[in-house]
């Protein structure tokens, strides 16, 4: 009888402990989970390494033609989540703040006068996407710098409508802390690519605007000649937001 007895005591030791074990088991299988997507990510990131793909990128954005804004921006991947995007190009004339955000009075008349100045332009930024992929593909966030110079040279305009010599120079320097989010997609056929992208900047701005005024009712008590217009200049310093919707074309290599 006691040997019976010591006999059955070792067996349920081991039932027991078989049973305490069953759930440590089960708790661990969550771990082999996230083993697999840190696998996952290690993959990715190994393939960008190894494989032939796309880390480069020239593109466009035939939308700041408009704005005067000619840049060619080039992009690197430095990782398969992380790139740096760089531009670099000039400005001319400025379609849109003339037509919309001048304020009335602006003294360029598309041509006759005015001399168009060209100053190049600056773009820099650092680009995080937010998608495991090989390619710089995919939603993204930037966090960017720009430099954007307009300049031009308006002569003042005679009674009798021809100009003098006299110059005025009108300047407008933006600067900006940009940050933008987009969606950037490869061709699945070829490298062509699609930048679509919005965000807002704060935007220092050091402006010196050149008004022209038409004088209508001269003095009637002076014997000269009355002038027609009348040029200022209105220098001013300021920081606003400025907001941004675009899109650039581009081909990856």
């Amino acid at each position: 009888m006691h040997t019976a007895r010591h006999r059955t005591l070792p067996l349920l030791v081991a039932v027991v402990a078989l049973l305490l074990a069953t759930p440590a088991m089960a708790q661990g299988k969550p771990a082999r989970k996230k083993t697999g997507v840190l696998l996952y990510r290690d993959m990715v990131a190994a393939k960008w390494d190894t494989v032939k793909c796309v880390k480069n990128a020239l593109k466009l954005n035939p939308l700041l033609f408009f704005r005067g804004e000619i840049p060619l921006m080039y992009e690197r991947a430095l990782t398969h989540r992380l790139s740096v995007e760089a531009g670099v190009g000039f400005t001319w004339r400025d379609y849109l703040n003339l037509n919309f955000t001048s304020g009335g009075g602006d003294a360029d008349d598309y041509g006759a006068g005015t001399n168009i100045i060209a100053k190049p332009t600056y773009h820099l930024g650092l680009r995080w996407y937010h998608t495991d992929d090989i390619e710089p593909q995919g939603w993204y966030t930037q966090l960017g710098f720009a430099h954007i110079e307009y300049v031009k040279d308006i002569k003042e305009r005679n009674a009798d409508g021809s100009f003098s010599t006299i110059k005025h120079r009108d300047q407008r320097i933006y600067n900006d802390i940009r940050l933008l989010c987009g969606y950037q997609l490869l061709s699945a056929s070829s490298n062509w690519l699609f930048d679509v992208y919005g965000g807002v900047a704060l935007r220092n701005r050091g402006l010196n605007l050149v008004k022209e005024t038409l004088v209508l009712d001269p003095d009637p008590n002076s014997t000269d000649e009355p002038p027609q217009y009348r040029y200022t200049e209105e220098p001013s310093n300021d920081i606003v937001p400025a907001f941004f919707l675009g899109v650039k074309v581009g081909l990856g290599f």
